[in-house]
């Protein structure tokens, strides 16, 4: 057993939370060019490899029964309409667009339980699809610093924050673990998946749009965007 694909994304969001939270970086550029790249990294990766398989997964389940042909498309929509829901309670902390910086006392759980079933959705299809983590980690890591960062600026409890972030590592090798050992899972795999392209299609294609200010493009952003591609197309 490959047991990165749960090491890595677990790995990649408390090293986000240990750079928010003692070395306090203060660049945002370098986080928006870095959320550029996730961004990029993450679609290219549900574009060039997910999505092809799981439309070849459903036509081989499908095989013969031609009026059911199609249905991955309809679960992609789906995974958009519902990631809209689940940013509606997050605010779009998913894809590092938080603001404000009143004081909390205690944790958020709206945001909470909506970046946790993010993340536990992102981990279901890594059991087939390895590379995935990779990606998953890449766009959690600028999140976890940016969660981490609004959660100090807002004046909440240190060990509250450090639950949460814990937590939230802790989704997406859950996902994958769940995928691997319930067979009720695995029997939807294609559905699920399809589920998951539509919340990756909407979360990367928002970080790539709304990492520069006004949405305009530069040369850094676009350089970071192409090395993304790049990167994925040899994964």
């Amino acid at each position: 057993m490959n047991y990165f694909i749960y090491i890595f994304p677990l790995f990649a969001v408390l090293l986000g939370y240990f750079i928010a939270t003692f070395f306090h970086p203060k660049s945002k550029k370098n986080l928006k060019l870095l959320l550029a790249f996730s961004g990029a990294f993450l679609l290219s990766l549900t574009v060039m490899h997910l999505l092809p398989e799981v439309y070849e997964a459903d036509m081989h389940q499908h095989e013969g029964h031609d009026h059911q042909q199609g249905t991955i498309g309809i679960f992609i929509m789906i995974g958009i309409v519902f990631q809209i829901i689940l940013e509606y309670f997050s605010k779009g902390a998913e894809h590092g667009h938080v603001h404000g910086h009143e004081t909390m006392l205690h944790i958020p759980w709206l945001m909470f339980f909506s970046l946790c079933l993010h993340a536990l959705l992102e981990g279901m299809p890594i059991s087939n699809h390895n590379h995935l983590a990779y990606g998953i980690a890449v766009h959690h890591f600028p999140i976890a610093i940016i969660l981490t960062s609004f959660f100090k600026n807002a004046k909440l409890d240190k060990k509250a924050i450090l639950f949460f972030m814990f937590i939230f590592a802790l989704m997406t090798p859950l996902g994958t673990f769940a995928s691997v050992n319930f067979s009720f899972l695995s029997n939807y795999y294609a559905q699920i998946s399809g589920i998951v392209i539509g919340i990756l299609f909407h979360i990367s294609s928002t970080i790539i749009f709304e990492s520069s200010e006004g949405h305009k493009f530069n040369l850094a952003k676009i350089s970071v965007i192409v090395l993304g591609i790049i990167l994925a197309y040899f994964m």
